[in-house]
């Protein structure tokens, strides 16, 4: 029996500043119609359905138009919903980041990017994924294609990983903020000093923070590392909502997407660094 979590909020807040145009948000999920997309057994969570309709609604709120679908854990390596979620939102306009693992071949990889695949996701923090003992073996499968390896970690496993993702000839993503938690030692911890140094020698970041948060909203205990991050790969943080913000215990634990994008604007004060987290770099990355 798996445990239930709850849905995305029903209200979001529009935010104090408007994003640029073709501001993307990198991060975000479909779950259901579960008759159509039956989830997988080996699951972690339960969420209620989220529907491409309601994701729709919540992005145009705060002003976002360009989207990267992120397989979530509780469909495991078929990534039906996600890649028919890219074909719903528009080619022009989603990518899809997929989890698969080392039974996929390149063909079957190629098959998924013309239908807007660009990277691969590991995620060993909600279970149901991928081995991370396939970094290396997928990373060199990566570097063929031209795509990207994104990881969610617990901060303890970035700082073992690290020697390993610092080698991988593809693009390494850190989701999540690296895993990294306010209030277990958040910028002066092992973790995040290592995510510091795999920003520095050249891999990406995802200012996904809410989870690394013990404040709650507004997020201000985890603003000093967002801006550290930001500080180091200026030209390689992109940003993401999380909608619909999975795996949560209680309704009052899931974020307003428009009070996390006004703490995006607090740790990005300035248009510059907006237009790079927002718009370029997703279009480098994600190939908008």
């Amino acid at each position: 029996m798996t445990r239930p979590c709850p849905g995305p909020r029903a209200v979001t807040s529009k935010p104090g500043w408007a994003p640029p145009p073709n501001s993307a948000d990198c991060h975000m999920h479909i779950f259901g119609p579960y008759g159509r997309y039956p989830l997988s057994p080996g699951r972690g969570y339960t969420p209620p359905e989220a529907s491409i309709a309601m994701y729709q609604e919540m992005l145009s709120t705060i002003g976002l138009t360009r989207t990267v679908v992120v397989q979530p854990s509780i469909y495991g390596t078929d990534n039906a919903v996600s890649l028919d979620a890219v074909a719903a939102l528009g080619a022009d306009r989603a990518r899809a980041v997929v989890v698969v693992d080392d039974g996929f071949d390149l063909a079957a990889l190629r098959a998924m990017g013309e239908r807007g695949a660009c990277g691969v996701r590991f995620n060993a923090v909600s279970g149901n994924g991928t081995p991370l003992e396939q970094l290396e073996a997928l990373g060199e499968k990566l570097a063929t294609l031209g795509w990207h390896l994104q990881l969610y970690a617990h901060a303890a496993e970035m700082v073992a990983l690290e020697g390993v993702l610092a080698r991988l000839p593809c693009p390494v993503v850190i989701d999540h903020m690296g895993g990294v938690k306010a209030n277990e030692g958040g910028a002066d911890s092992a973790g995040f000093k290592a995510v510091i140094r795999l920003l520095e020698k050249g891999a990406w970041a995802k200012l996904c923070g809410y989870r690394s948060s013990a404040a709650g909203a507004p997020y201000a205990d985890v603003a000093g590392m967002a801006r550290a991050m930001i500080a180091a790969a200026p030209d390689r943080c992109v940003w993401g909502t999380d909608w619909p913000h999975p795996s949560l215990h209680s309704p009052e634990e899931v974020p307003d997407d428009g009070v996390l994008l006004d703490a995006l604007g607090a740790w990005a004060p300035r248009d510059d660094q907006r237009q790079a987290i927002l718009v370029d770099n997703p279009a480098r990355l994600y190939g908008f």
